[in-house]
């Protein structure tokens, strides 16, 4: 194990043409001193090297690389313009090739079908096929004799073989007839067969390679997000427009409507809706005010603004997100451990099957055996292409993460792909991931009449040093008042003077110490806060109690609905938050969540995600700051808010880079996706080689007399490659959202294998959100119930597991919990 700190770096791979090179490329790196993985992505013509960078370098990688008959491109790549010029140029030289080896194929073609009687027709058929195989074709050869230098066999060797075999058999009828005919057999030529099988082959990779480019269109888009240029403002105040490279840190960046924003900064002055779609997914622009961050990418509608540059080049959001995504492409799933296995040894055996074929028939096909033999040599070459079985995992792999990555959800490798789909068990941490990590002014009451105080509560939480004063002075408005004799009493609260009167703000003991009476009215509505698990601050005069505010973390928008489409999927939804208990199971009640844990220090949620594994459960943790990082480490799968701190991030399997809760159903469904794609790739895949080869090879000939022609294996050759590409393209149009359908492959807990049914009570002598908690989990309490319960209206809706409960048994339920009553009042 080294001991040097490794990096790892994605190099292109030039000269690949199949999975068997790529297998070929990642065992040659492999073996490197200094390298601790590389993964090969057959589809990105990439690879993935981890390596330390004390015992190795790119340039010995790319020399262990060529040794191995390949390339590897150890430059800086080009700029994301010029690489989507070079892609569309190369693309444009291969569909030329096609065309040209298509329009003179067919030609030999229709020459061997319609005049193959004619005079001079097989020196036609030699002239037009001869640039076909040798001019157009010339790239098999090249690549196929590099091969054989370093005594190796690609794809390439294949089809050289195949074809060139063809040729010079069919040459060689030409000029020596007589060789044949003395023999008593008749000296067929093949020049139609050898230019069709390099024309189809070429139209195959030419379609290939327009798929692979749609695979990875997504991290296409996001490397050309970010402006070549940013307009500055100097020293003097002027503006001037410069390269993105001399944008530095703390610089004044101006972003003009219409614009899209270069670096990540913080708003200084001005503000505008700005469209993160490319952040977020979401088509809705986000209103941005002086302190609000922004991001590279991301495009400014029609106001204009300021801001100052936070993080810029290699450390932009954009750019975490296109490492990440580009890492995470390059990345292998655990099945394309069994592809690469085969891949290795592929080419080898069917030159050994297709030698095995010439042999039986020259032996038991009498007559015509060499011919017969020499046409299934050529066709069990050419059929049986390895290309479906390289392209299999990796494409479907690069349109699943690219797609998630346009969602706002970075998937960091493919093994959490497999591994999400197995998960039956999703743990949320509270703050900043259920609720927004912050403290907010909830409720604000007034005692009749002294609504006007509002100022003053204002100036004198201006001038606190409470923690919560900050929410409090967000909420509260008034103009300036003037506040003498200012006093912080820690753990009571602050006091001040103003007029001639005294005024105090905190809690309940500072007013109690003071003598302050509190009105019937008041107390009640501050109980019903305290009991929901907030913070109440009081506020008074020196003759009574004025008002109350309420303070707490609140649950993100659509948390509950959230959580209740996690548990649709089968999942059991859990909460652990180091908070007290009574603010834990407020939370846990709003979002819907009936385990919750509270009180827990970083190391317990670890603990508890431990006992969960050991009961055989595979565990999703969702958290987004420092003290979970040691529970997104132990968990199944690790997810990350994006907004959170980026330890968790660099923890985390999967980050979700909105504060959307909703987005953590959408990724485990979209991997459930992709996980199917790649089966279902596999399967084809597999199956073509498995029919395909031994047909070629002509074991359906003594039974119907059926041998499959060269060029019919050429054309099934390329489509079989086609046909895995365009059903990895499929997820690109597929919805990972509620409508999806897609479930993911674990069994559903135990209230989800029975029958259901739903039923609504009413339920009287509720009075506050206190009581609803207290029905809420005693139904929970009972066995196959599912129950929740709201206030306004005071409605129970109950779903039963099987048969439903007696009301009797329901009211007994409540009888511990309080002087609550049931009945079956529809509400």
């Amino acid at each position: 194990m080294p001991t040097h700190r490794t990096v790892k770096t994605i190099f292109p791979v030039l000269d690949m043409s199949c999975a068997a090179c790529a297998a070929r490329v990642e065992k040659a790196l492999a073996h490197q001193t200094g390298v601790r993985a590389a993964h090969v992505n057959y589809a990105a013509a990439a690879v993935a090297v981890e390596y330390d960078p004390a015992q190795a370098s790119p340039e010995s990688l790319r020399e262990a690389v060529r040794k191995a008959g390949y390339d590897l491109q150890t430059a800086p790549g080009p700029a994301a313009a010029d690489a989507e010029k070079e892609h569309a140029e190369r693309f444009r030289t291969l569909k030329r090739r096609t065309l040209w080896a298509l329009l003179l194929a067919s030609a030999v073609m229709a020459v061997a079908m319609f005049f193959d009687d004619a005079p001079y027709a097989v020196p036609v058929m030699w002239l037009l096929s001869t640039p076909v195989v040798f001019w157009l074709g010339r790239g098999f050869f090249i690549r196929a004799w590099r091969q054989l230098r370093h005594g190796t066999a690609n794809m390439d060797t294949l089809v050289a073989v195949s074809t060139g075999t063809a040729y010079l058999f069919s040459l060689f009828n030409m000029l020596f007839p007589a060789f044949w005919l003395a023999r008593g057999i008749e000296p067929h030529v093949y020049f139609e067969a050898a230019s069709m099988i390099v024309a189809f082959i070429l139209l195959g990779r030419l379609l290939e390679e327009r798929a692979k480019g749609n695979t990875a269109s997504a991290l296409r888009k996001l490397m050309g997000l970010q402006p070549g240029t940013a307009t500055v403002i100097d020293d003097r105040g002027m503006q001037h427009e410069v390269p993105l490279d001399r944008v530095r840190t703390g610089s004044s960046v101006v972003v003009k409507p219409g614009g899209r924003i270069a670096v990540d900064g913080t708003i200084t002055e001005g503000g505008s809706y700005v469209d993160e779609s490319m952040l977020s997914g979401e088509p809705v622009p986000v209103r941005k005010v002086p302190g609000e961050r922004v991001f590279a990418g991301t495009i400014n509608q029609k106001g204009s603004f300021v801001f100052r540059a936070e993080k810029v080049g290699t450390e932009t959001m954009l750019a975490h997100i296109v490492r990440l995504v580009q890492q995470a492409q390059g990345s292998k799933a655990p099945v394309q451990k069994l592809v690469d296995r085969i891949a290795a040894v592929f080419v080898p055996v069917i030159i050994a099957v297709a030698v095995l074929s010439f042999l039986l028939w020259v032996v038991f096909g009498g007559s015509g055996g060499f011919t017969h033999g020499l046409l299934a040599f050529v066709t069990v070459l050419i059929v049986a292409c390895p290309c479906a079985l390289g392209l299999a995992t990796p494409t479907a792999i690069m349109v699943g993460i690219g797609k998630g990555a346009e969602q706002g959800i970075l998937i960091k490798d493919a093994e959490s792909l497999e591994t999400a789909k197995k998960i039956d068990t999703v743990i949320l941490d509270k703050t900043g991931t259920l609720t927004e990590g912050r403290p907010v002014v909830t409720d604000l009451i007034w005692a009749r009449g002294s609504e006007g105080l509002e100022p003053l509560f204002l100036a004198l939480e201006t001038r606190s040093e409470h923690p919560l004063a900050e929410a409090l002075t967000a909420r509260l408005k008034g103009g300036p008042v003037s506040v003498g004799s200012f006093e912080n009493l820690p753990g009571r609260g602050v006091k001040g003077c103003a007029g001639g009167r005294t005024y105090l703000a905190g809690n309940r003991l500072l007013l109690e110490e003071h003598g302050i009476p509190v009105g019937e009215e008041l107390l009640r509505q501050a109980e019903r806060l305290a009991a929901q698990a907030k913070t109440v601050v009081w506020f008074a005069d020196d003759t009574h109690a004025a008002g109350v505010a309420a303070i707490a973390d609140r649950i993100r928008p659509g948390a509950a609905e959230a959580v209740a489409e996690l548990r649709s999927m089968g999942l059991d939804v859990q909460l652990l938050t180091g908070d007290n208990e009574a603010t834990a199971r407020a939370i846990a009640a709003e979002a819907g969540i009936t385990h919750y844990a509270a009180s827990v220090l970083p190391d317990g949620k670890a603990g508890h995600i431990r006992r969960l594994q050991a009961a055989g459960h595979r565990v999703a943790m969702v958290g987004d700051g420092i003290n979970d990082s040691a529970a997104l480490a132990q968990a199944d799968l690790s997810i990350a808010m994006g907004q959170g701190s980026d330890i968790a991030m660099d923890v985390a399997k999967i980050t979700i880079i909105t504060p959307d809760l909703g987005k953590i159903a959408e990724a485990l469904r979209l991997s459930a996706m992709t996980v199917r794609t790649i089966r279902q790739n596999l399967f084809w895949a597999f199956i073509y080689n498995l029919i395909g080869v031994p047909v070629a090879a002509g074991v359906l000939y003594p039974v119907s007399g059926f041998l499959l022609n060269p060029m019919l294996a050429g054309a099934a050759m390329a489509m079989s490659s086609v046909s895995v590409v365009t059903n990895s393209l499929r997820l690109k149009v597929k919805h990972a959202g509620k409508r999806a359908g897609i479930k993911t492959d674990v069994k559903p807990h135990t209230y989800d294998k029975q029958m259901k049914m739903e039923k609504k009570y009413r339920i009287d002598r509720m009075m506050c959100n206190h009581c609803r908690m207290h029905v809420e989990q005693a139904l929970n309490s009972l066995e196959g119930v599912r129950a929740t319960v709201s206030l306004e209206p005071p409605v129970a809706t109950v779903e039963f597991s099987g048969s439903e409960k007696p009301i009797g048994e329901l009211q007994r339920a409540l009888d511990g919990a309080g002087d609550y009553r049931i009945s079956e009042t529809e509400a």
